[in-house]
C-alpha cells in the first residue's frame, strides 16, 4: 500500500497540518489510514486521543516512530491500511533519509518564506541525491501552506518561482490559512464534526482539505493505489 511521507526540515511549515487533513480525507473516503508520528510535538497523537471513535477503525495514529522501530512498525501498517502517512521531525534527521526510503510519495510543506523554502530544498536534495547515486526515483510534490487567499506576497512569487527553476512540482492546491486547520487540533473531530456556527469560513475548509486529498491521490500511481480507488472518480 502507498507510503506517503511529509517531509520540511524546518519547523513550523504546516506539516502536521498537511498530514491530519489528508488522513481525516481520505479516512472520510473510505479507506484505512494509518499515520506514524514521528514528530517529536506528537500532535497527530494529541489529536487522536481526542478524537477517539470518529472514523472506527479507518484511521489508526502510531505514536512515538523513531530510528530503530519505523522499520516494524512500517512493514505492521502497511498490511492493515490503504494509505500509511509519515509525519516527520522538522528538522534535519537520520529518519529523514530512512522514511524517504520507504516512500511511495514524498509531500514537501512549505510556507512562503525563504526560511522554509531552504527546510524544503534540503529535502529535494536528498531525493536528487537518491535518484543521481542509487538511481531511486521517489515521486515528490511541494504543498504551499498557510497561504492568506486573499494576499499573493513577493516572497511567495520568489518560492513558486525557485520551485519552477529546479522543476519540482508545485500542487495547484495550496493549504489556506484558516481557523478550522488551527482548532482541529484543540477540539479533535474532524472539519465535518466541528460547529460552523463557531468556526469562521468552516465550508471553505472543506472544500480545501477535498481538493488536496483528490490531487495528491493523483500524484499516486494507478498500480499503488488501493482496490476500490475507481470510486473516487464519481466524487472527484
Amino acid at each position: 500500500m502507498p507510503v506517503i511521507t511529509f517531509a520540511n526540515t524546518k519547523g513550523g511549515a504546516g506539516k502536521t497540518t498537511a498530514v491530519l487533513l489528508l488522513a481525516t480525507e481520505l479516512a472520510r473516503l473510505g479507506f484505512r489510514v494509518s499515520v506514524l508520528d514521528a514528530d517529536p510535538q506528537h500532535w497527530i497523537t494529541r489529536w487522536h486521543e481526542n478524537s477517539q471513535g470518529v472514523f472506527g477503525n479507518r484511521l489508526s495514529v502510531v505514536p512515538y516512530v523513531t530510528m530503530g522501530t519505523i522499520d516494524r512498525q512500517l512493514a505492521d501498517e502497511k498490511a492493515r491500511a490503504d494509505f500509511v502517512l509519515i509525519d516527520l521531525p522538522g528538522s534535519r534527521s537520520s529518519l529523514l533519509a530512512k522514511a524517504v526510503g520507504h516512500s511511495d510519495y514524498v509531500l514537501i510543506p512549505v510556507q512562503g518564506s525563504a526560511m522554509d523554502a531552504q527546510g524544503g530544498a534540503n529535502v529535494i536534495e536528498l531525493l536528487q541525491y537518491l535518484e543521481d547515486k542509487a538511481d531511486i526515483r521517489i515521486r515528490h510534490s511541494v504543498v504551499l501552506t498557510r497561504v492568506n487567499s486573499m494576499v499573493t506576497t513577493r516572497a511567495m512569487h520568489a518560492v513558486k518561482d525557485l520551485l519552477a527553476a529546479r522543476r519540482v512540482h508545485l500542487l495547484q492546491t495550496p493549504i489556506i490559512e484558516r481557523s478550522a486547520f488551527r482548532d482541529i487540533f484543540g477540539c479533535g473531530g474532524t472539519l465535518y464534526t466541528m460547529d460552523a456556527r463557531r468556526v469562521s469560513n468552516l465550508d471553505k475548509a472543506q472544500e480545501n482539505a477535498r481538493a488536496l486529498a483528490l490531487e495528491v491521490l493523483q500524484q499516486i500511481p494507478a498500480a499503488l493505489r488501493p482496490t476500490g480507488a475507481e470510486r473516487l472518480r464519481s466524487v472527484a
